[in-house]
């Protein structure tokens, strides 16, 4: 893992040696190991400068080092990330003639860029974010993996080309374009996040995960090299052999994640997805030999350490826990209001922020459960689908007059996933059609609230867009054989890349620690996508397959229990600990000010949540992030 940044010119001029080492070591924390750049003039051509920061984890050498270059200095890439497949191209490159000096995976980028274009990031399996200059085309390659595992961020202005891991990286740059884009402030309100290939300012973008970017003669053009197919073509393949071919997979992917110099451990949550990381792991080491990592509450019904506990004394772990308080919160929030160059309001980067940090204690690369939701179909909203199915055939004027005032008097509840909390939601997610219902029910403002939200001048520029609009967008004209189906393709283009990997990569490699995922291994994630529905949500059983895959390795009890987000109580701590920020972030005044939002209806808000008359733990969530944004990060 690392950071990377460069800078190309059109016209040829140099490329500022200061500047592009400002933004380089803005990276510092996500390599701490080593640094580096490259610059090449640009007498008959375009300039370019390149910038690396080094975490160390294949061939802890020199060798090592980057921007790194082929064997006589044409081709240059900067490189974040892993290629678990390295060994196999670098054997298939060295056939082709290709000359290797290190033992990195590094160098199968510029080797396999020579011998097969841009046809190599198909080839690559892992997680990648890279900058590739070729000097006899004279042409900029920018490429992210298949599942946007690996951020990057990117400005073009008057033909120049700007990018970096993150966007504080970018911000050191004296044409930075800072001004806040309002339209993406409407993404966030119902996202929580931005979704690429949009960004919080205006034209500063994301490179959309399987994607690359190339740069020529001053002008860029992104291309889709990896697309998700999600939906069984046919019958699919029997149950037994499903799972065999299942097992085998993952069981691959998590042997090729195992190839590291420095020490490995395990994300464990107790949840199926991590506990069945650590069961095949155990098959492939002796269990006394990893170590598993979680967090816990004081708050029971936000703890599930004990789950995680159960399973590593199942298999005889080396386990380490830690529990989080509003103590311990309070005291690293200022350091997550640094973090978050961009809002994200999934609170969760707090306990994955503080796992991060403990863990890198031990280890400097750990194995998570990640994307094992999406594949199988495992979120609650999935279920939710299915009795909106049969919702839908309720008459409007019953939902209207009856269940929906019924709704809105059941007490008020600050417990984790509460009763109130899910019938709300689910109500209010009925007013929009599949798949826009899914994003109402994980996030945030709705368009209408919106209208109300904001202060009157950005009401009326707002009023017309549609934050929704871009999953449309995305799902139109891809054929879905069934509905979950779809939703699987939504959840991978959406909060997967854009809320929880983002949220691990920020989290993680805050404290340079490097985090991998079997369950986005791309032979695993294209078999199962290519599986029937009915391998995932079997009636009310999600992750149907991957449970009776797992039958004989994990305890009953661990199999059986309920989905539990990595949620923290924000609706107490609001209520205590929180609640002088709030009221000081959210002073009248202030708000009126700063002229983005209605102060009226930000009172309301927090006053009806200290009252106890509603639950707006998400909504004041998502406004605090977006403010202390505004203050670390905002225009001004």
């Amino acid at each position: 893992m690392c950071g990377i940044v460069g800078i190309v010119h059109r016209d040829g001029a140099p490329v500022d040696r200061k500047v592009l080492v400002e933004m380089r070591d803005a990276l510092r924390h996500r390599g701490p190991d080593g640094e580096g750049l490259y610059f090449e003039a640009g007498s008959l051509g375009p300039a370019v400068g390149l910038g690396h920061r080094r975490l160390a984890i294949i061939d802890l050498t020199e060798r090592g080092r980057q921007p790194m270059a082929n064997e006589d200095g044409t081709v240059w890439v900067t490189f974040n990330g892993e290629i678990y497949n390295f060994p196999e191209l670098t054997e298939e490159l060295r056939a082709c003639g290709h000359v290797f000096r290190s033992a990195t995976d590094t160098e199968v980028l510029v080797h396999g860029y020579e011998q097969w274009g841009e046809g190599l990031f198909r080839r690559l399996r892992g997680m990648f974010a890279l900058g590739l200059w070729d000097s006899r085309r004279r042409e900029l390659i920018l490429a992210r993996d298949p599942y946007g595992k690996k951020p990057l961020h990117y400005f073009f202005i008057d033909g120049n080309l700007v990018f970096a891991s993150e966007l504080k990286a970018l911000r050191r740059h004296p044409n930075f374009p800072g001004k806040i884009d309002f339209l993406s402030l409407s993404r966030y309100l119902i996202y929580e996040y931005v979704p690429a290939p949009h960004s919080i300012y205006q034209g500063v973008r994301k490179l959309p995960p399987g994607s690359y970017l190339k740069w020529s003669a001053g002008q860029i053009q992104v291309k889709a090299y990896y697309e998700p197919r999600v939906g069984a073509p046919g019958r699919g393949p029997s149950e037994r052999l499903a799972l065999e071919e299942l097992e085998k997979r993952l069981k691959d992917a998590i042997r090729c994640r195992l190839r590291s110099d420095v020490p490995l451990g395990v994300f464990l949550s107790g949840g199926i997805d991590s506990s069945a990381v650590v069961a095949l792991l155990a098959e492939l080491i002796p269990a006394r030999e990893i170590k598993t990592f979680s967090i816990g509450f004081a708050e029971l019904s936000y703890d599930e350490s004990d789950y995680a506990q159960e399973v590593a004394r199942y298999f005889g772990t080396e386990h380490h826990c830690r529990v989080l308080t509003p103590d311990t919160m309070l005291k690293i929030l200022p350091e997550i209001w640094e973090l978050l160059d961009e809002p994200l309001a999934d609170a969760s980067i707090i306990p994955t922020y503080l796992l991060s940090r403990f863990t890198r204690e031990q280890v400097t690369v750990a194995l998570g459960g990640d994307g094992g939701d999406e594949i199988f179909a495992g979120y609650d909203t999935f279920l939710a689908e299915v009795l909106a199915r049969f919702y839908q055939w309720v008459p409007v004027s019953w939902h209207n007059h009856f269940i929906f005032p019924l709704a809105r008097r059941l007490p008020v509840s600050t417990s984790y996933m509460s009763m109130d909390f899910r019938v709300k939601k689910f109500l209010e997610g009925m007013g929009y059609p599949h798949p826009f219902r899914q994003q109402v029910w994980l996030g945030c403002f709705t368009p209408k609230e919106q209208l109300e939200l904001f202060a009157q001048d950005l009401a009326q520029l707002q009023n017309g867009f549609d934050p929704l609009e871009d999953i449309a967008q995305a799902m139109t004209g891809r054929p879905f054989n069934d509905r979950i189906s779809a939703l699987i393709y939504f959840y991978l283009r959406f909060y997967l890349a854009n809320d929880i990997l983002t949220k691990v990569d920020l989290a993680s490699m805050a404290h340079s620690l490097e985090v991998r995922s079997p369950f986005l291994d791309v032979p695993l994630t294209e078999y199962v996508n290519q599986l029937p529905a009915s391998f995932k949500l079997r009636f009310l059983t999600r992750k149907y397959l991957l449970k009776k895959c797992l039958a004989a390795k994990l305890p009953r009890r661990i199999l059986e229990r309920g989905k539990k987000g990595f949620g923290i109580p924000l609706a107490e701590w609001f209520k205590g600990p929180l609640q002088p920020l709030l009221r000081e972030v959210f002073d009248e005044a202030e708000i009126k000010r700063q002229g983005i939002f209605n102060p009226q209806v930000v009172r309301c808000l927090v006053d009806d949540h200290l009252a106890g008359r509603r639950d707006n733990r998400k909504p004041l969530w998502t406004l605090l992030v977006f403010q202390m944004w505004h203050r670390c990060y905002g225009p001004g």
